[in-house]
């Protein structure tokens, strides 16, 4: 069931409403069903893989609180661990093995096996998987209490809003939540629609518009040369943040609607002055959680200054790895953690020197950097293949040396009409407009301090540009689904 669908129009107002007329004490009943009832509506035969990862997770962090024998926590610890990651690495990347053995296989024999196997994606695993050995493992530090009501700890791992794409929730954060008894707050219902209408805006509005153009030079990159491959490369820039960050807000919004507050997933990134800041405003659920248990436990910064270097570098090829079973994911997060890898050394070199002072032309100078350095990144990711993701490097600046020819031979080659660039010319900007607000603090929380008639001025508005940017474009799938 999509977000920006009837189904979910229908979905989630009947919840809403069953919700708070329920009792508490059967509220995480109806919660549970809606969700795995939301979850099946994909494909019925993949809540065995939820329930699966539910059962194998809650189980050994019980096992985990019944002893204090170290050997045996570590042998609960690595039940739970593994059995969650093997389910994961099954579905998500035997095909990409496979892959990787008839290479090698060519390599050495001059001959291809023809290894090959199709399993379905299940929507999701990737995110909940990571859910769930967060809370094995903060179980077996002893930072989290392992939960006893099963529906409850359920209910964390499939709760509809957030099952699909994220943010994955800290179980230290949704757990006491849902067993909370909550009331409903009609300012807070209203700020989580304010939210999801803004999540709509970006994904129906903007991201299903320019995923158009994308989607017509990135499946056939040998057609276009020069600006054009600028051009896509850009507005896939503008579609995955909107696509995914209005996932998120949606998902935000919904929880919002039953009284919980879900983890801010997304800052305004592509006003990061740095790669690092970029990553502490991109994904951030997931970022901090690569942090927590993949960073950290390697040593982070605690070791000598060339393995901590080596520590970000691995941490990010393992985050490139984690979004897709392909060598262009893999080089996306070895490029995202080479960038990171410089930067520190850039700081390591110069920090005995004074910092230079803040003044906002470095600050737009360094802002665009960071944002080129994103875009060169983004290629990679986009890319169908890693030989589509070279030949566009390669093409990308011919003709640069003639800029106006560059710039207008790119822009034909998009076949842009009128409309198009009215358009483009008004809704990109109102995207960067609300991230650049943003920065100096929550524009929701801003717009709560206008008066009611600027506020309902404002939203009559913004409803009306919505409307006069609406087209009759199909809703395209979440794409952070794929992961």
């Amino acid at each position: 069931m999509l977000f920006n669908s009837l189904a979910y129009l229908i979905f989630l107002p009947t919840v809403f409403t069953l919700f708070w007329l329920s009792p508490f004490k059967y509220r995480w009943i109806l919660l549970l069903i809606a969700s795995y009832y939301f979850y099946m509506s994909w494909n019925p035969q993949l809540v065995v893989l939820i329930l699966s990862t539910t059962l194998i997770s809650y189980s050994t962090s019980l096992w985990l609180e019944k002893t204090d024998n170290q050997r045996t926590r570590k042998l609960y610890l690595a039940i739970g661990v593994l059995s969650s990651l093997f389910i994961l690495a099954f579905f998500k990347y035997t095909g990409f093995l496979l892959s990787i053995v008839n290479d090698l296989a060519r390599l050495i024999t001059t001959q291809d096996p023809g290894f090959a196997i199709k399993l379905l994606l299940p929507v999701g695993i990737s995110f909940y998987t990571f859910q769930t050995l967060s809370y094995v493992i903060d179980v077996y530090r002893g930072t989290m209490k392992a939960e006893k009501h099963f529906g409850y700890y359920a209910l964390f791992v499939s709760f509809f809003p957030q099952l699909v794409a994220g943010p994955i929730e800290r179980p230290e954060n949704l757990i006491p939540q849902l067993r909370k008894e909550t009331f409903f707050d009609r300012a807070m219902a209203v700020d989580g629609l304010k939210i999801m209408a803004w999540g709509f805006f970006k994904k129906m509005i903007i991201a299903d518009y320019v995923a158009q153009s994308v989607n017509m030079v990135y499946n056939r990159p040998e057609a276009f040369s020069g600006f054009s491959l600028v051009i896509a490369t850009f507005l896939f820039a503008v579609q995955i943040y909107c696509d995914f960050s209005g996932y998120t807000d949606i998902a935000i919004g919904s929880a919002k609607l039953f009284g919980y507050r879900l983890m801010l997933n997304f800052n305004s990134p592509y006003f990061a002055q740095s790669i690092r800041e970029f990553w502490s405003r991109w994904h951030i659920s997931l970022s901090s959680w690569f942090k927590d248990y993949v960073y950290i436990p390697l040593g982070g910064n605690r070791v000598p200054f060339k393995r901590h270097l080596i520590n970000l570098f691995l941490t990010f090829l393992i985050s490139g790895l984690w979004h897709g079973a392909n060598w262009t994911f893999v080089i996306w997060g070895a490029l995202h953690g080479f960038f990171i890898v410089i930067e520190s050394l850039i700081a390591h070199l110069n920090r005995h020197k004074t910092p230079k002072p803040v003044t906002l032309p470095r600050q737009i100078l360094k802002t665009l950097v960071t944002f080129v350095l994103v875009l060169l990144a983004w290629v990679f990711f986009r890319a169908n293949t890693l030989s589509d993701a070279i030949s566009i490097y390669g093409a990308m600046f011919e003709g640069i040396a003639n800029p106006l020819q560059y710039v207008e031979s790119g822009l034909r080659a998009m076949r842009f009409s009128d409309p198009d660039l009215v358009r483009l010319s008004l809704i990109i900007p109102v995207l960067f407009i609300y991230d650049g607000i943003n920065v100096k603090g929550d524009v929701m929380i801003r717009l709560n301090a206008w008066s009611k008639p600027a506020r309902t001025a404002l939203y009559v508005a913004f409803g009306l540009f919505a409307i006069l940017m609406i087209t009759t474009v199909t809703s395209n799938a979440f794409i952070y689904f794929q992961f």
